[in-house]
């Protein structure tokens, strides 16, 4: 124990508190079981370390944080960890990277709910892959934990990383009814359209801040971890297909927006129709991909989404053979920005996207107008390289203010 928490004071003393994300204020810290899941390279970690560097003093031993992914726990198990803490004080056990914690087992979702019944004054706060999200465990864990998802920064949240400019974040119908409202407040601080061509390349991941250099190598490093660690780990995905699945993901970043052809794809891999059904949804709950259908309600485990993109802008940037299309890095940047909190649709016969069963975006440039939407009732044009609000075409910067 003692070697754990010499670990514990060394990370923190080196956790930098310059900048901090606005989830530290969104998270119940404070309720006994809490559920941070997240794509690799999002910043869970250094977020936790922050809070705990921000809410306890060095020399506290009430709190202990650690990772599953460390020898320690190869001759230790979570329960027994927890119960020799609770006898030396401790209120608060933090527990990083849960799902390397002995790989190829869900041990971690039973341990973690016998710690919760066991000892209820023991808060716990866990950190996983965004593929936790749906192999949580049992119901049971699931309906006791305080579950938080965390994505990449938003345009917005760059502009206070990179440039120290900060801007309140807007609701939807804020943007789509008061549009100059916004647009007058951020433009009486920069330049936005000059800036966010900056953010499409760079900086939806915060090690951005280690040098840009490296950028996307380590962009292709966490798309590479995730098909070659995570999905045969989590998903149990067949460690024969890891290949297969990067060349279903190098096939897409060819030509996102993808509409897809799961039978010719299929075809081109040597594997089932299925089975490339299957590998999609893992690679969008892992946020590589973002899956759209023309109809939510239609989806179900077979069914095969109708678009695909890459989850952000910089991902595309990172993998794509040869220089990205603008049309496709605005259509990944928009529909990434409205899946953290709206329904997304493909819009299939009239504009790009149909957002929340409501509002019909179309996506373009300066020069897009609405004659593909002539006519349809809450429709919207997003255009980048745009100035200013022009009655419902709106500059596609916009829509990296919602979170």
């Amino acid at each position: 124990m003692d070697a754990l928490f010499r670990k514990h004071d060394r990370l923190l003393a080196n956790t930098s508190m310059n900048i901090v994300r606005e989830k530290m204020n969104e998270i119940h810290w404070n309720a006994q079981l809490v559920s941070i899941m997240g794509a690799k390279g999002v910043g869970k970690s250094t977020l936790i370390k922050q809070y705990l560097k921000r809410s306890y003093k060095p020399t506290d031993r009430s709190v202990l944080y650690c990772s599953a992914d460390t020898v320690d726990f190869s001759t230790r198990t979570l329960v027994g960890l927890a119960e020799e803490f609770v006898i030396r004080g401790g209120e608060l056990l933090v527990i990083d990277e849960i799902h390397k914690y002995k790989p190829g087992t869900s041990d971690w979702s039973r341990e973690i709910k016998e710690i919760y019944e066991l000892f209820p004054e023991l808060r716990v706060i866990v950190s996983g892959s965004s593929l936790l999200r749906l192999k949580e465990g049992d119901a049971d864990l699931s309906r006791r934990a305080v579950k938080y998802t965390m994505l990449g920064l938003s345009f917005r949240e760059a502009l206070r990383f990179y440039h120290g400019l900060t801007f309140p974040k807007w609701t939807l119908e804020d943007v789509l009814d008061h549009p100059y409202d916004l647009w007058q407040m951020v433009t009486s601080k920069c330049k936005p359209v000059a800036l966010f061509k900056e953010y499409l390349e760079y900086g939806y991941y915060p090690f951005f801040l280690e040098g840009r250099g490296e950028y996307y190598m380590r962009i292709e490093q966490v798309v590479n971890y995730i098909i070659e660690n995570e999905l045969p780990r989590i998903c149990k995905v067949d460690i024969a297909n890891v290949r297969k699945i990067q060349a279903l993901v190098a096939l897409i970043c060819g030509e996102v927006p993808f509409e897809l052809n799961a039978n010719k794809i299929a075809s081109a891999l040597e594997i089932g129709r299925d089975t490339v059904v299957e590998y999609l949804k893992y690679l969008g709950d892992a946020k590589v991909l973002n899956l759209l259908y023309s109809d939510k309600k239609k989806i179900g485990k077979l069914a095969k989404p109708d678009k695909v993109y890459l989850e952000n802008p910089n991902i595309l940037y990172a993998l794509a053979p040869t220089k990205a299309e603008i049309g496709t890095l605005r259509e990944t940047f928009a529909v990434s920005c409205l899946m953290e909190s709206h329904q997304v649709e493909y819009g299939k016969t009239q504009g790009d996207l149909k957002v929340d069963g409501k509002y019909t975006f179309e996506i373009g440039g300066r020069s897009k107008d609405f004659s593909q939407i002539a006519g349809v009732k809450d429709s919207y044009v997003f255009a980048d390289d745009w100035d200013i609000p022009d009655g419902a075409k709106l500059p596609l910067w916009m829509l990296g203010f919602l979170y």
